[in-house]
């Protein structure tokens, strides 16, 4: 269905002024008891009236989080390359670009989705108390028709100084529960304010709790998995290569489970500590500088892999800037002696940090390839 330009566009600006006086609004206004709610007063074309009438609903309770998903399911505010417009509104308007998401230290990129704090008493090490002190997972649940049991906790990127939390944590979250899996975003400790060990006690901690409350979020212990991007791949690979089996005597019946991811995925991975490989900031914000020569071996990941390494796949691309494909290629070849299962891929041309690369005619593939991978380690079916 196409309609006039004008007519799209009025309608669109309505919308956007509905969303904007919206969040303006104090926190829990309220329509006044027997007052008339505030109504649209622009003439629109039959079709678009129908389709505004889930736009009003919403606007009438107050709900800002239910008309922003409106605008994202008709698709009105959308990523620069983002496919046609789709849902029920599949009509021809203009599509205002999306705000770029800032990444920060804190991830807040899930709204009012359920998270929990890793511990609720507090980190260990925490140097304070504000939000960058506490991490959290936030939980992406499965719908139960279609969960098969299979968990992920996803490890934004950021360089160990900042969140990708949108396009690396978040999207994520969604693009599991498509195929079944239950997804648990993490806000890990990050530097220069935190250094080793914090992250990797975070990333331990999120795989302990998840196991620990798998009934609850009805995944299966044995299948719970690590995602991680960039310095997020290094938090993950860390986590691959440098776990325990838990405490059965800890007080604590998180910490009584084992912090081994079950498979793991590396994307475009910070992987080894030492130069030329190294991405500096990463090395620099983890590990502090001078960075200790000790850490530097310890946290090359590439030489911590042992035959208890999990399955791993891994996608990078050759002309990367910021990270070398090598950080992959290393990773891999310590896999395949260590005798892991493990799959590679390396696309020709592509920048750093692309998440879903749902633009990209050659690098949108790789999460098909991923779900394939997965789907071959029986990950995307119920456990029998």
């Amino acid at each position: 269905m196409r309609h006039a330009a004008s007519s799209a566009s009025r309608f669109a600006t309505l919308l956007a002024l509905a969303l904007i006086l919206l969040l303006a609004a104090p926190a829990g206004a309220q329509v006044s008891e027997g007052a008339a709610a505030p109504q649209p007063s622009v003439a629109l074309p039959p079709e678009l009236a129908r389709v505004l009438t889930d736009y009003e609903a919403a606007w009438q309770r107050r709900d800002a989080t239910g008309l922003a998903a409106l605008f994202a399911e008709d698709g009105f505010v959308m990523a620069g390359g983002a496919p046609p417009l789709r849902g029920r509104a599949a009509i021809d308007v203009p599509l205002a670009p999306r705000a770029p998401y800032a990444a920060t230290d804190v991830d807040t990129a899930h709204g009012d989705r359920e998270f929990h704090m890793l511990w609720p008493e507090g980190a260990p090490g925490a140097l304070g108390t504000g939000a960058a002190d506490k991490p959290k997972i936030t939980v992406y649940r499965a719908a139960p028709e279609s969960a098969t049991g299979a968990a992920v906790v996803v490890c934004p990127g950021g360089g160990y100084q900042r969140l990708a939390a949108d396009h690396e944590g978040r999207q994520f979250g969604e693009w599991f529960n498509s195929l079944g899996v239950t997804a648990f975003v993490l806000q890990y400790r990050l530097g220069p304010r935190y250094h080793h060990p914090a992250p990797l006690q975070d990333a331990q901690r999120a795989i302990r709790l998840v196991r620990a409350r798998a009934a609850e979020w009805g995944v299966d212990p044995v299948r719970v998995g690590i995602l991680g991007f960039s310095a997020g791949g290094h938090l993950a690979s860390t986590a691959a290569t440098h776990f325990d089996a838990g405490r059965p005597d800890a007080a604590d019946p998180v910490e009584r489970q084992g912090s081994r991811p079950d498979f793991a995925v590396l994307a475009y991975p910070v992987v080894s500590l030492f130069d030329p490989l190294a991405h500096s900031g990463s090395r620099r914000n983890l590990l502090g500088e001078p960075a200790d020569p000790t850490l530097v071996e310890l946290l090359s990941n590439e030489r911590q892999v042992t035959a208890r390494t999990p399955p791993t796949f891994l996608f990078h691309t050759a002309d990367d800037a910021s990270v070398p494909v090598a950080n992959s290629l290393l990773f891999f070849e310590a896999l395949q002696k260590a005798g892991v299962p493990a799959e590679l891929h390396v696309f020709a041309h592509g920048k750093h940090g692309v998440g879903l690369a749902a633009s990209d005619p050659a690098l949108s593939s790789w999460p098909r390839l991923c779900a394939t991978w997965m789907g071959g380690l029986g990950l995307l079916k119920p456990k029998s």
